[in-house]
């Protein structure tokens, strides 16, 4: 814990008289009261003497690629404005950048100095720390693969969360008997139905159609936007490992089309969250597992936008006709009953609810056009799109700007409701401290990394690189530029989070991927009267606007997901190898 020292309380006094013994073997007695009054009366001294433990640098972890925007945020409890600081090779111990602390930022929590430090120009490639006064970060890189492996380390997530059949990483198959009972509005029908496989969908055991398309929909997006950043093949099988993964996802959304006009929206009900921590294949309700029909406008939406697009996908890349035809043929069939159905699905225990449609039928829309040439299914893409405008954010449910990018290829003009959410991330930045894009809410981390997906978008089709820094900013948020100086993602760092809010992760003591969901209002966790399990080790650092704590029984902001890992795959996975 740091605190502020009296000037002359014992400890310090303590420590003066220990200066003062080999003071006095240097220069003697006589002398040695001399710099004894000195260091007494000398307030400069103290300061400097104590500053050290009070001041903390922020910084992404990992490191920038060369041309990025370079910065770092000090928290200090003295003044600091007009010190030198430098950056210095690990390697070499030399200064390659030295600069000034600039004025000071105002109070933040607990600390009434804050600085932003500037430290672009330095572009050589190497290992360094910052080093201000005595006070030594930890080590960062600058060069064009800081992010190599960083995507491959996310999908793995994937692998820990799959169910059934599938070969899971770090449990035994489970959940075999999905779904042992259907329940359709007030009705449960006493008969079984075969939904398994697919992905638990966070810390718990509890699968959302959802949440599974819009992952399975950005796995094989990321490959479709750069096949070959997204085209690396660990198992040597002759198939990318993210189109592996994604099979995962399209083979249990497949086994969800329960009628003409009825999906599997969810399996298992809320009970699996109070049944205690335990394995998957040790699941007290492994034999007790309903499922829930529902649909939607929405869900027609995402569903039919990633079978739409893993058919071209399949039929261009794998050579797999036949499982083509039929993810076409799911996705045209469930688009034709779009006007039969209500328009947000309202199935299951209330989780993943969108409030519009628009957005996610406009991505069907134009994946549809693209699939089969059908010129109809293009003018409603734009028609759509043109009634979901810029949704202002990025989760789940607002995927807005995939269907804009994808219009605004053959529509230049689509782009602008994409530029229109950068500009407003871009006003919102300025107004805090760390420049987040966004306030805060529950998935912080994902509609952070989602403003940094934007841009890669917005640049892809115009060129513009005006947002980079507003990217580079959400990004280093997430890797240690926070007040927390935490890493979210696990083994992503020096100092990362561990104690996710993950069954599987906390009982083997391994997550490889995780991923946290990222900080929330205090208020807003505290309603929820989370159980903590230990101290808050980062209590010198919470605020009432940004709260964070890495705590395994924190589901707020210690929680991964397939939706969080899924929008950070595609934006680290782009970043790696950049320039």
């Amino acid at each position: 814990m740091a605190r502020s020292i009296s000037r002359n309380s014992p400890k310090v006094l303590k420590i003066k008289m220990i200066r003062l013994k080999r003071i006095k073997r240097i220069f003697g007695s006589s002398n040695a009261l001399f710099f004894l009054i000195a260091l007494v009366m000398a307030p400069s001294c103290e300061l400097n003497l104590n500053a050290d433990s009070e001041v903390y640098i922020r910084f992404n972890q990992l490191g920038f690629n060369t041309n990025d925007y370079k910065s770092a945020v000090i928290l200090s409890k003295g003044e600091l404005a007009g010190k030198s600081f430098s950056v210095i090779s690990a390697i070499k111990k030399e200064e390659v950048y030295t600069g000034v602390v600039p004025k000071n930022l105002g109070q933040f929590g607990n600390f009434a100095f804050t600085y932003d430090l500037d430290f672009s120009s330095l572009k050589i490639k190497g290992e360094y720390y910052i080093q201000l006064g005595r006070k030594k970060s930890s080590t960062f890189k600058i060069g064009e693969n800081v992010y190599s492996g960083l995507a491959d380390s996310l999908l793995k997530f994937f692998t820990v969360q799959r169910c059934g059949y599938t070969n899971p990483y770090l449990h035994k198959i489970c959940h075999i008997a999905d779904a042992t009972s259907i329940i359709d509005g007030k009705k449960i029908i006493q008969s079984k139905y075969d939904v398994t496989g697919g992905w638990h969908d966070a810390g718990d055991y509890v699968k959302f159609l959802n949440t599974t398309a819009f992952s399975t929909y950005m796995l094989i997006f990321s490959y479709e936007f750069d096949p070959v950043k997204f085209g690396f093949d660990h198992d040597k099988n002759g198939v990318p490992d993210l189109l592996d993964e994604a099979k995962i996802g399209l083979d249990w959304m497949l086994r969800c089309a329960y009628s003409d006009t009825k999906f599997i929206t969810q399996v298992q009900d809320l009970r699996d969250h109070d049944v205690g921590w335990r394995m998957p294949e040790d699941d007290k309700l492994g034999f007790d597992r309903p499922a829930f029909l529902g649909m939607g406008k929405n869900l027609i939406g995402i569903y039919s936008a990633t079978m739409a697009l893993a058919s071209r996908i399949w039929k261009d890349k794998i050579h797999d006709i036949e499982f083509s035809k039929k993810c076409l043929s799911a996705a045209e069939k469930y688009f034709s009953v779009r006007k039969k159905v209500a328009d947000i699905d309202t199935s299951g225990t209330g989780h993943y609810r969108d409030e519009k449609y628009f957005g996610k039928l406009s991505l069907a829309a134009i994946e549809l056009y693209q699939a089969t040439s059908n010129k109809s299914y293009l003018d409603e893409a734009a028609i759509l799109a043109d009634s979901a405008k810029s949704d202002y954010w990025w989760s789940w449910g607002n995927i807005n700007s995939l269907a804009d990018y994808k219009l605004a290829k053959i529509f230049p003009k689509y782009s602008l409701y994409i530029k229109n959410n950068l500009d407003d991330f871009n006003k919102r930045k300025n107004n805090n401290l760390f420049n987040k894009g966004t306030e805060l809410s529950w998935g912080t981390n994902v509609t952070l990394l989602g403003i940094s997906l934007q841009n890669i978008l917005y640049k892809r089709l115009t060129g513009d690189a005006s947002y980079d820094s507003l990217s580079v900013l959400q990004r280093d948020f997430i890797l240690g530029r926070n007040q927390w100086g935490v890493s979210f993602i696990s083994n992503a760092g020096k100092n990362h989070s561990k104690n996710f809010h993950h069954q599987i992760g906390y009982i083997k003591g391994n997550l490889p991927g995780g991923f946290a969901a990222g900080p929330a209002k205090k208020e807003f966790v505290q309603k929820s009267k989370i159980n903590f399990e230990k101290q808050d080790e980062y209590f010198l650092f919470q605020t009432d606007e940004d709260y964070y704590r890495d705590d395994r029984m924190d589901y707020i902001t210690n929680e991964p997901t397939i939706t969080g890992n899924a929008t950070a795959i595609f934006v680290f996975g782009n970043l790696a190898f950049a320039n």
